[in-house]
């Protein structure tokens, strides 16, 4: 079968040879960028970060699944890819370990925005020692937004950090409440109170029509005068312009950026001037997560060529 990874050759932490050396008997091609010219001669297409429309999946001639390299399927035509019979799994963040390494991450930019990254370099430009005094996590409250796989492994790794865990979650949000031992649980209807409640909201939910830009002036008029927004994410959650704006105005006292507007972002973007920790999308980027992504994309292409039912299956 001939795999079209739409990516850089070495992307995502050498992803694609690692998927060649599982996949040896299989024919790869890189696009070299996020996107694609065309899908005719191909088997099957690893999107990556890639718009994939009806457009690009009528010009294809023997495409047969959609292979996510990870959770994330919102620039997918999933509707399109049904219509042309043409299968769509993705590798949920739980079954892979993305979801704790994403984790992992969230945590280091919360310690890192209480802890004043800037002002301690800083202080080591100037020779100073001592300051700043930062914020502990303890006592503090963390609200997360979204409570699925990366939202549950956070929410297990900051126990230990003696902070109040509160969620929101559109559907069952008492069960949730009980099966993580979370101290409130609300819906998107409870969004005020919500966010006046938290010293930090991170979004762990996937990008939908529904919640494109929720958090805009509206929300950031809810948050915390010196509360930290975390967006593990995806970037068009979040209004560009309403959060430069909070920043600049010190609505908030800053964020975490691991996923932007535009990717990859503008390094200059004036944005970055105000108190944002900021990483290259890599929050899922791991030695155990790569490994456990691969090891999961190589068994559905192996399922395909096999005629086994595939997992993971979106469409």
């Amino acid at each position: 079968m001939k795999i079209l990874f739409a990516a850089h050759e070495n992307a995502w932490g050498g992803f694609l040879g690692l998927l060649k050396t599982e996949l040896s008997q299989h024919e790869f091609e890189a696009s070299g960028r996020f996107g694609f010219e065309t899908l005719k001669g191909f088997d099957v297409l690893i999107p990556t970060m890639s718009v994939v429309n009806r457009d690009h999946l009528a010009g294809s001639d023997r495409l047969q699944l959609i292979q996510q390299s990870g959770a994330g399927l919102d620039g997918v035509d999933l509707q399109a890819a049904s219509e042309m019979n043409i299968r769509v799994a993705n590798v949920p963040t739980d079954k892979s370990g993305n979801a704790d390494s994403v984790a992992e991450l969230g945590i280091y930019m919360m310690i890192g925005l209480s802890r004043d990254f800037r002002k301690m370099a800083s202080s080591l430009a100037s020779r100073k020692i001592g300051v700043p005094q930062g914020r502990a996590l303890s006592g503090k409250t963390v609200g997360i937004i979204g409570l699925g796989g990366i939202g549950r492994a956070l929410a297990k790794r900051l126990k230990d950090f003696d902070v109040q865990l509160i969620g929101m979650k559109r559907h069952d949000p008492q069960k949730v409440k009980a099966e993580l031992g979370l101290a409130w649980v609300g819906t998107p209807e409870d969004m005020k109170e919500f966010l006046g409640r938290c010293d930090y909201v991170v979004l762990c939910l996937p990008l939908t029509l529904e919640n494109k830009n929720m958090m805009g002036q509206h929300t950031f008029d809810m948050m915390k005068w010196d509360s930290f927004l975390i967006n593990l994410s995806r970037g068009g959650l979040v209004d560009r312009g309403a959060l430069e704006d909070a920043l600049a105005s010190e609505r908030i006292g800053g964020a975490g950026l691991d996923v932007f507007w535009e990717e990859p972002p503008d390094p200059d973007d004036p944005i970055f001037k105000y108190n944002v920790l900021a990483t290259p999308h890599i929050a899922g980027t791991t030695d155990v997560s790569i490994r456990g992504i691969v090891k999961a994309v190589a068994e559905n292409i192996r399922r395909l060529e096999t005629g086994q039912d595939l997992l993971y299956l979106k469409a």
